[in-house]
């Protein structure tokens, strides 16, 4: 059997937004496995952000821990100084960051006129200008260094709409039009930009809870609206998201993958 990686990054830095956790540890770690010469863990909460560091350490590969709130531009321009001096350059982003921003949750309740408007700028600010700020400051790594691979993970509800999410899935369409256009204007110094759209995941908590979750009507419901009744792993989310970050994918650009157990399909 042959021992070469189709999956190889090459040593390529990579920053991973929202990888304190969840599906974006998983894919931190992932890339990890497929030869990134160093990953920068993002989360808004430091502690998280150092726990997944150390475990990237412990597998080899050099890691930063780099805590900062993707709707902050300046604290992202801080963090690209900080990669580049322990790091090297990031030449591979993963917009991960999400819902609803640092110490939201996103359980929603309102009919779109019901709610204040105030509410939408926690949307917006992480799932839109979060993206538009992390690409603006990593940009120019790539654009120097002729490569490079920008991977945004948006929503089903921004293809398909969803209830009483109407500003969530606005960004998220928002965030799915940027990626095509930043492809379109990369594709001439090697970037490729493409999105990951997902629906539910894997609820994060203790097994026996998880357990007495799926087996309630809710999560029966939600599973019945999928062809393939589970719910996502950070796993199947992390797979993709290394594909698209390496040569294997070169070739792609410019778009958005559903991932979503056959929940709504690609038109």
């Amino acid at each position: 059997m042959s021992e070469h990686d189709l999956l190889d990054l090459g040593g390529q830095v990579a920053v991973v937004t929202g990888a304190g956790q969840n599906a974006g540890r998983g894919i931190a770690l992932e890339l990890a496995r497929h030869n990134a010469g160093g990953i920068a863990v993002n989360d808004f909460v430091p502690e998280r952000a150092e726990a997944v560091a150390e475990e990237i350490r412990a597998m080899g590969v050099p890691a930063l821990a780099v805590p900062f709130d993707v709707g902050d531009l300046d604290a992202i321009r801080g963090a690209d100084a900080a990669i580049r001096d322990k790091l090297g350059a990031a030449t591979i982003l993963v917009n991960n960051a999400g819902m609803a921003g640092p110490g939201g949750s996103l359980r929603p309740t309102l009919n779109f006129w019901e709610e204040e408007p105030s509410a939408w700028d926690r949307y917006l600010r992480t799932n839109l200008y979060g993206v538009y700020n992390a690409c603006f400051a990593f940009i120019p790594n790539m654009v120097a260094a002729k490569k490079g691979r920008i991977v945004t993970i948006v929503s089903d509800s921004g293809r398909v709409g969803e209830p009483k999410l109407a500003v969530y899935a606005s960004a998220k369409a928002g965030a799915q039009g940027f990626v095509r256009s930043i492809a379109k204007e990369l594709g001439r110094y090697n970037v490729t930009s493409n999105a990951v759209s997902l629906s539910s995941l894997m609820p994060d908590m203790p097994a026996e809870k998880l357990a007495e979750v799926m087996q309630g009507d809710h999560a029966k419901a939600q599973m019945a609206r999928y062809t393939i009744r589970r719910y996502g792993k950070s796993d199947d989310v992390a797979a993709l998201v290394t594909f698209l970050c390496s040569d294997a994918a070169e070739w792609i650009t410019g778009q958005t993958y559903p991932l979503n157990g056959g929940y709504a399909p690609s038109m």
